[in-house]
């Protein structure tokens, strides 16, 4: 599948790509007290599996992509030992150990954990995950979850978004990815995202064979997460409440395009 990802440089530099990534906080900003990240909700979709592994691809198809998470608290100090757990849908917009899935709602997963895992942090407040990009569902914009634990308490819920144009190309140019229709929501019309604000926005770069989503986590070690969640059928229709919400209307052509890329600044 990567192979059919190669040429997206092109198309990426005809619409502007140059403004795709938004930059996380680096070690110059330790200085001064940094930005807690956002909480956002947790969704349905969430299953405590403490499952310690790098890959978590379990021969799901898709565009590889690592994720490098680095977690600190508001002093820039890294935070070693946390646990910290990823989970996202597949290329199609499934998401493992559920019924209820796919665009028909019929396709179900139960007993499977492909694209979840956990990782402790190291010294440098570093986890890394190795995943596929993922796809997107009716409603919500393409995102990555995110669970950072304290002494197993929760001290951070969240999700984090990837650039827009890049998920277009993806999404009409690699098969595993490919759909009857266009995505409907975009990172500028989910109202998760936007409430989130700049936190929780991913950067990513290629490397490779492959794209790299980097992300500072900023925690509070004493905080306690709040979970928001609707219940977590097994089986049967998607759950009700912010994973299946109602189908906006999906922006086209120029409108697209714009909303896609964002504004270019003079300067």
């Amino acid at each position: 599948m990567a192979d059919e990802a190669i040429g997206r440089r092109g198309l990426l530099a005809a619409i502007g790509a140059a403004g795709l990534a938004a930059s996380a906080p680096g070690a110059a900003a330790a200085a001064q007290k940094l930005p807690l990240t956002a909480q956002t909700t947790e969704g349905p979709y969430y299953l405590d599996l403490a499952n310690f592994r790098t890959d978590l691809t379990d021969g799901r198809e898709g565009v590889p992509l690592d994720v490098r998470l680095r977690v600190l608290d508001a002093a820039g100090r890294p935070l070693r030992g946390l646990r910290t757990d990823l989970w996202h849908c597949d290329a199609q917009g499934n998401y493992s150990g559920f019924g209820g899935q796919g665009d028909d709602r019929t396709r179900g997963f139960e007993g499977q954990a492909f694209l979840r895992g956990s990782q402790r942090t190291d010294r440098h407040g570093q986890a890394v995950f190795a995943t596929l990009y993922p796809g997107w569902y009716a409603g919500r914009t393409t995102h990555i979850h995110v669970k950072v634990h304290h002494r197993e308490r929760a001290v951070l819920t969240t999700q984090f978004f990837l650039p827009d144009a890049l998920s277009e190309f993806l999404y009409t140019q690699v098969s595993s990815y490919q759909r009857a229709r266009l995505r409907d929501t975009l990172n500028s019309a989910d109202g998760i995202a936007l409430r989130a604000g700049d936190t929780v926005l991913g950067a990513v770069r290629e490397e490779g064979r492959r794209y790299v989503a980097l992300l500072t986590l900023v925690v509070d070690p004493a905080a306690r997460s709040v979970t928001e969640r609707p219940p977590q059928p097994r089986t049967g229709p998607a759950p009700v409440g912010g994973v299946r919400p109602m189908r906006p209307r999906t922006p086209e052509g120029l409108a697209r395009i714009r909303a896609l890329v964002p504004p270019r600044t003079e300067g």
